[in-house]
């Protein structure tokens, strides 16, 4: 009203008038003509809805989308859509997207409900190894095919400190079950590591909270401790990656016919690669002048995992659930046929562990699946 009444009155000039309140010209005459037509009535706020919306759903439609919906509550947008096309024809039916609108406005609409975090926890920083199997690095070098076509899935398995390659396998595929084999018969004959370092990706790494899948479990069962590096940073495996470059340049570009002539020539480079090549990580000696043989000839844990007093145990289907008071809830296919225990944190409320990690949070309140635990990167 002030702006108004200083235009009219003419003592400044628009341009000064609007210099000093701050605005621009085009608002300061779209208010003057507002209250041209309205007085102060024009001068208060208006409802932005456009004054002609060219596609409006009618009352009728709403109406029966509505009474569609009390006759059942359990349908979605879709089922309703179909229903009202099967009874009324196609033309004028609103869209499933004006539908799944209409019945929010309404409080009619389920939603998902928001799941609550479970514990969040901080991985243990990459550590240098201090010797010889302390620290393995595995990663599969990425497939290719023999003169025949024949696919093979290359399995590399280094000592971080000495580069020794450990283990060059042509597997068929990543199959849990081949990729375990491959590994049963290099513990029995390297014996087992502390720590195995891989990637984030299958068949080493999972997506849920922990990371873990069946196969790092094992590892976990075995007693090897698991380090996976910070997704989308290679750079933290860069010694193995290494490896897969030379392999690749040197074998890989040029196959042979056959997958047993493939695999001889493999394990006659590897051969090479332990005990001729020298490295410069190493001042140019040989893996195998650094590489020591390992002692740890048994893992450190087998059978069954024994949690504390107090704890309760629970068997892990074929399907990653436990029953817990007569309800089925998931915990994560990492587990399957495994125990895992839940400690009591107070009143309807366990912490779900595999062995020493921790796997989330069960809520006697909640259904489902469990809170699963965030791991973060450590520092």
């Amino acid at each position: 009203m002030d702006l108004v009444r200083q235009m009219t009155q003419g003592d400044l000039t628009v341009e000064q008038i609007c210099r000093r309140i701050r605005i621009s010209r085009q608002t300061a005459y779209k208010w003057r003509e507002r209250y041209r037509r309205g007085r102060l009535a024009g001068l208060k706020d208006q409802s932005r809805r456009p004054l002609f919306i060219g596609v409006q759903t009618s009352t009728q439609w709403l109406r029966r989308v509505r009474r569609s919906r009390q006759r059942r509550p359990t349908w979605g947008a879709r089922k309703l859509r179909h229903k009202l096309v099967h009874r009324w024809g196609r033309p004028g039916v609103p869209a499933v997207a004006t539908i799944n609108r209409w019945l929010k406005s309404w409080g009619l609409s389920h939603g998902k409900r928001r799941r609550l975090p479970g514990p969040e926890i901080a991985r243990r920083a990459a550590r240098a190894p201090r010797r010889c199997h302390d620290v393995w690095t595995v990663d599969f070098k990425g497939w290719y095919r023999t003169g025949n076509g024949t696919r093979v899935e290359p399995l590399t398995v280094r000592d971080l400190k000495s580069r020794y390659g450990l283990e060059l396998a042509l597997l068929p595929s990543q199959e849990l079950r081949l990729v375990q084999r491959a590994f049963k018969k290099l513990f029995k004959r390297e014996g087992y590591p502390k720590r195995i370092r891989c990637d984030n990706g299958r068949p080493f790494g999972g997506g849920g909270g922990t990371g873990l899948t069946r196969l790092s479990a094992w590892w976990i069962k075995l007693g090897i401790q698991v380090e996976f590096i910070t997704p989308g940073r290679p750079c933290e495996n860069g010694a193995h990656e290494q490896f897969h470059r030379v392999y690749k340049a040197e074998v890989a570009r040029n196959p042979e016919s056959t997958t047993a002539a493939q695999r001889r020539r493999t394990d006659e480079w590897l051969r090479d690669y332990n005990n001729k090549r020298p490295h410069e990580g190493l001042q140019m000696k040989t893996p195998a002048q650094v590489f020591r043989k390992n002692r740890q000839k048994r893992s450190r844990k087998q059978g069954p995992w024994k949690y504390p007093k107090g704890w309760t145990a629970r068997w892990v289907k074929g399907n990653g659930e436990i029953n817990w008071q007569g309800k089925r809830r998931f915990v994560g296919e990492a587990f399957v046929r495994e125990y895992v225990g839940l400690k009591p944190m107070g009143p309807g409320r366990w912490r779900v562990y595999f062995g020493p990690i921790v796997v989330g949070d069960l809520c006697k309140k909640e259904v489902g699946r469990i809170r699963m635990a965030k791991y973060t990167p450590g520092r």
